[in-house]
């Protein structure tokens, strides 16, 4: 009996790592996602500092505060949109450690539990999925539109 419970906890054991391995997936996804985001509002802070910069420091500039649009000056904004602007990078900085730390833990786990991911199936996949986007993107107009 010691073989039957033995091979009972045997596919259970592979389906729990299967799902800790695409939970872990999930997870850096999320980050490395995340962390896209937040580097695309970093690039937009740096538009607004670089445009507002050489302006004359009492001229009127408008912000949006809390879903509200608030007259300033640039006197008042600059310094905030700079503040901002380095919190997110060092929220980036942090996610990025974090990414790298996943990283080196699915490592592990794919070591440990000796995981291969073959990307052959998956390619073929895609490659057939793109030839029907396209096909299927092409639209054409109603002819007595063209009379």
């Amino acid at each position: 009996m010691a073989n039957s419970e033995g091979d009972r906890k045997e596919p259970l054991n592979e389906q729990a790592v299967a799902n800790a391995y695409g939970a872990m997936r999930t997870e850096m996804n999320q980050i490395y996602s995340k962390i896209t985001e937040l580097e695309m509002e970093a690039s937009e802070h740096s538009l607004v500092i670089n445009a507002i910069k050489p302006l004359d420091p009492s001229r009127k500039c408008y912000r949006m505060v809390g879903g509200v649009l608030v007259e300033r000056t640039i006197k008042e904004v600059l310094p905030a949109v700079q503040h901002n602007k380095e919190g997110l990078e060092e929220v980036i900085t942090r996610l990025n450690e974090a990414l790298e730390k996943k990283r080196r833990e699915i490592t592990e786990f794919e070591a440990k539990y000796k995981i291969r991911i073959t990307k052959g199936d998956s390619a073929m996949k895609d490659d057939g999925g793109k030839k029907e986007g396209n096909a299927q993107g092409v639209l054409v107009g109603p002819a007595s539109s063209n009379e």
